[in-house]
């Protein structure tokens, strides 16, 4: 496992971190027993990990707390909230200081631990910004000076927001120690919108949707490349015959598209964790060793960024 440190938290993180969320949660989603969910988050750790990310919503919160009984000083622990409680549709009103607050105390209960060392504010979208910063800010500031949290974060809607238009500012204000962004091979914005502010300001970044659904077939590849098309992000001029992306596998390049998603966001100049779901221990090992592996060729990010270089509208999902 590779290190390297979160920003301006002085964090010493793992490359590759550990999503209990997404389309598995830690295989629950797909009828995992708890144990076998443990033991995916046993696996993390064995192989390096030290980052875990979860959420009050994702129902994985108990069994990240199960899971790292006796180990939790050797992790970054990461959980969310929403500003809002649900369905998150307008009309909805923001949660308020003491909701929040209780919020986090139940999720420190729940996973077992007196202390997050990242606590998110969950996918906040640009409308929402404002109130985050002027009305919830102050109550994370609080709770940090109690020593229930290390480090501010937040996290994007990248589905609604694939242009980054929240965290484009959140990363210039500096506010937020950490932020969870959007980056994959089809919607690579971030490296223009999002990641020079925040290294410069010093903001640690978590990767989520290095590979989504887009991504994990050459048929839904073919759909999202199908949409920049017709909305004219994308010139099909510069799409191979069969594969569309076959140049991703010649020479030095990779053996599967995965691997050249986790590869493409492992080694972008500005990510320091790229996240990763499973209920599946060997499909994890494979990830790892994806996440671990070196660049891909300077040849095939300069067709990459010729192809994807000006989509903002495509997450992959």
């Amino acid at each position: 496992m590779d290190f390297t440190t979160l920003g301006r938290t002085g964090l010493s993180v793992s490359v590759a971190g550990l999503g209990t969320g997404g389309h598995s949660r830690l295989g629950q989603t797909y009828g995992r027993t708890r144990a076998e969910s443990i033991a995916v988050v046993h696996a993390a750790l064995d192989l390096g990990i030290n980052v875990i990310d979860t959420a009050d919503r994702y129902g994985t919160e108990s069994i990240v707390g199960e899971a790292l009984k006796g180990r939790r000083d050797k992790v970054i622990l990461c959980t969310k909230t929403h500003l809002m409680s649900p369905p998150f549709a307008p009309g909805v009103p923001y949660s308020t200081g003491a909701e929040i607050t209780a919020r986090l105390e139940a999720s420190l209960k729940t996973l077992g631990t007196d202390y997050i060392d990242i606590f998110h504010m969950h996918g906040v979208e640009a409308h929402q910004y404002e109130h985050c910063i002027q009305e919830v800010v102050p109550v994370l500031k609080r709770l940090r000076d109690q020593g229930k949290i290390r480090f501010l974060g937040v996290t994007e809607r990248f589905i609604v927001d694939t242009g980054h238009r929240m965290l484009s500012r959140a990363a210039e204000d500096g506010i937020f120690d950490v932020a969870m962004l959007g980056f994959n091979i089809l919607n690579p914005s971030a490296r223009r919108r999002v990641l020079p502010a925040a290294m410069k300001a010093g903001v640690g970044t978590l990767c989520m949707f290095a590979v989504r659904r887009g991504l994990n077939s050459l048929d839904h590849l073919r759909e999202q490349l199908e949409q920049g098309v017709r909305n004219g992000q994308i010139d099909p001029a510069l799409l191979a015959d069969g594969h569309p992306l076959g140049f991703l596998f010649e020479d030095d390049g990779a053996r599967t598209l995965t691997e050249a998603s986790y590869r493409f966001c492992r080694h972008q100049k500005g990510i320091d964790v790229v996240l990763t779901g499973t209920g599946n221990i060997e499909h994890l090992k494979e990830n790892v060793a994806d996440i671990t592996k070196p660049p891909l060729p300077p040849a095939v990010l300069e067709r990459l960024e010729a192809i994807f270089g000006r989509v903002d509208t495509l997450s992959g999902n």
